[in-house]
């Protein structure tokens, strides 16, 4: 954030002059950003120091009456530690701005803290005043322009062209990576880890050579198959029963395991016992009258259906907005200290009990979206 006097004409008009004069101070360090991925290349820049940039600063701006003053700041809000840059006039006019510096937590790493302190130095000074310290990286391609007859010949080794746009690799690199790769697919003990290391690591191996591409994909199959037929129950069975004829028992076919169908959720629908639950007390509060309250969680989920009406529970209409309001109903129970599922099947027991007029034969389903709904019709008096 840039900050400045109520006036800046004169300390504008000094600057002006001094930039006239500044230099950009001499990269003659080289960082290196390593890449967390294989299918990326480490980069490399150039970039100056902050004693190089102040001692050009310093000479310049104090020549035209201008100093710099750098603070540093906790700020509580947004719990960053920043940094303040400013450039102040003979005539008074100033000229400040901001720069994040990092998070407080890392008071408790002086290290980390003291080498962001100079990243930020440096940054803010050097962006105030007009200068550059550092390569552009917007287009690190640009930096080392690769010959185009060389880029022809790597791009198309072997009659293959990557798909993933990376250059091949030279023979030498292609075969440490081969081995490297082929290392972490015999380390694999699932399919689905497989599976991830594939996604994680295709783009590598298209930068091999044909030859070690081929080997690579070659050890993958060989571990999937081996995955897959330890995995495999008929694989199990013809193993065991080839162990007993090696000693001379008889082997007994192997039992047929039936496949059982999963069972279909069963919801019932009774308008009588919703109206009996509903004229309960608040579970919470003990007013009425009340809501009849399905449990969500004491069923699977179907689409747009609700759980089977025995798992019903009595809530005022103040305790039943809030609770849907909440989102997680098993939390909000657990804040109220109260245990829902026991209370409704004791009320469904009891709305039966209650109503000698029930006729179970008066049941029938109704097959919905793979769930059974059973609605109780209960006689109301002449039959």
């Amino acid at each position: 954030m840039q900050r400045s006097s109520a006036t800046i004409g004169a300390i504008a008009a000094a600057l002006a002059k001094a930039q006239g004069e500044l230099t950009n101070p001499e990269k003659s360090l080289t960082a290196t950003i390593r890449s967390a991925f294989p299918r990326e290349a480490d980069r490399n820049f150039r970039y100056a120091s902050l004693a190089s940039g102040l001692d050009i600063v310093r000479k310049s701006l104090g020549q035209h009456e201008i100093a710099t003053i750098q603070t540093t700041a906790i700020d509580e809000a947004s719990g960053q530690i920043r940094l303040t840059t400013l450039l102040a006039h003979a005539s008074g006019e100033w000229i400040s701005s901001d720069w994040p510096v990092c998070p407080i937590s890392e008071i408790a790493s002086p290290q980390r803290m003291g080498a962001a302190l100079s990243y930020a130095r440096r940054y803010g000074l050097f962006t105030l005043v007009g200068i550059a310290g550092e390569d552009d990286l917007d287009a690190p391609d640009l930096l080392i322009a690769p010959s185009p007859i060389a880029a022809t010949s790597q791009g198309t080794q072997n009659g293959r062209k990557p798909s993933n746009g990376l250059p091949l690799l030279a023979a030498e690199p292609s075969a440490a990576l081969r081995d490297q790769l082929i290392a972490e697919i015999h380390q694999l003990t699932d399919s689905e880890s497989l599976a991830v290391w594939a996604h994680r690591h295709l783009a590598a191996k298209n930068t091999l050579t044909n030859e070690d591409a081929g080997s690579v994909e070659a050890a993958y199959h060989r571990v999937l198959e081996r995955l897959n037929l330890a995995t495999s129950p008929m694989t199990e069975v013809a193993a065991s029963v080839g162990v007993e004829s090696k000693i001379g028992q008889k082997s007994e076919p192997p039992e047929v395991l039936m496949v059982q169908p999963i069972p279909k959720a069963i919801r019932k629908r009774d308008k009588a016992h919703l109206a009996f639950v509903s004229a309960q007390p608040c579970l919470v509060c003990k007013r009425s009258p009340c809501d009849a309250h399905h449990l969500k969680f004491a069923q699977p989920r179907a689409l747009g259906r609700k759980v089977s009406d025995e798992f019903t529970v009595p809530l005022c209409r103040e305790h039943h907005q809030e609770l849907h309001r909440h989102g997680n109903e098993l939390a909000w129970w657990a804040n109220v200290q109260i245990t829902p599922l026991p209370v409704a099947t004791e009320l469904w027991r009891h709305s039966f009990s209650a109503s000698p007029d029930f006729d179970h034969s008066e049941l029938f389903e109704l097959e919905h979206s793979g769930n059974r709904e059973i609605v109780l019709g209960r006689k109301t008096g002449a039959s």
